[in-house]
């Protein structure tokens, strides 16, 4: 039973990892909504895992360290080769080009903040948990803001063509590589003394799961997404560490 227990999480580990892997597959095939409908898909997985180990009381270190490197694929690197292959196919951006190279230093920086931000949450994890994360969570940037935002692009062409993303898709990605290695409070979803803000957080995991499975209404997740993050700053900044 020992083993039963601690073999679910590490499924839904796994299956995040695969999943990871063949969005840059559907990527590099060009169904670009389906590669990032598929990262969105990695981010419910890594939700199941995390709760699955609390709820089974099969939290470990080899599940600590395999849980790092399904995010980094499914949250660092199929994100980056997704915006690369979006630059190309929706953005125009020639291979060779300035703009090419520009846009593949910048996916090459997200990774490379993403695996930092990683081990520095590796390092920490040992010590007493707080309701904060230091830095923008891996998941956060490649699994909720640059998913979404390259379904919206692939579904809305006028949207995508009034857009400059060989300018807008590197600026965006050095910025989600600095909130990543940077030193704001952000906070984790987890049990408040507000009743009110405990049942939003309940709502937002809801729907998540909803729209995500359907793949239904990727606008809501890309905002909701772009609002947490916000107001997860704003309150990093105002209130004390719990």
């Amino acid at each position: 039973m020992a083993i039963l227990r601690y073999t679910i999480p590490n499924s839904f580990t796994a299956m995040s990892l695969l999943l990871g892997l063949g969005s840059v597959v559907t990527s590099q095939l060009g169904d670009l909504e389906l590669a990032g409908w598929m990262i969105v898909w990695c981010g419910l997985l890594d939700t199941m895992d995390g709760l699955a180990a609390r709820l089974l009381k099969a939290t470990s270190t080899f599940g600590a360290e395999f849980d790092s490197m399904a995010d980094l694929v499914a949250f660092g690197v199929a994100p980056a080769m997704l915006v690369l292959h979006a630059g190309m196919d929706i953005g125009g951006v020639g291979f060779g080009t300035d703009a090419f190279w520009v846009l593949l230093v910048s996916v090459g920086v997200f990774v490379l903040a993403g695996a930092m931000r990683l081990a520095r949450f590796n390092i920490n994890s040992d010590k007493p948990g707080t309701g904060w994360f230091v830095g923008l969570p891996i998941p956060a940037a490649g699994g909720a803001l640059v998913s979404t935002a390259v379904i919206l692009l692939a579904r809305h062409d006028a949207v995508a063509d009034a857009i400059p993303l060989h300018a807008y898709l590197p600026v965006g990605m050095f910025v989600l590589a600095l909130l990543m290695i940077s030193r704001i409070r952000y906070p984790k979803a987890t049990r408040r003394d507000s009743n009110l803000f405990n049942a939003f957080q309940v709502l937002v995991i809801i729907s998540t799961f909803y729209f995500g499975i359907t793949r239904s209404y990727p606008e809501f997740l890309f905002f909701l997404a772009l609002f947490l993050l916000i107001a997860g700053i704003i309150a990093g900044r105002i209130f004390k560490e719990e």
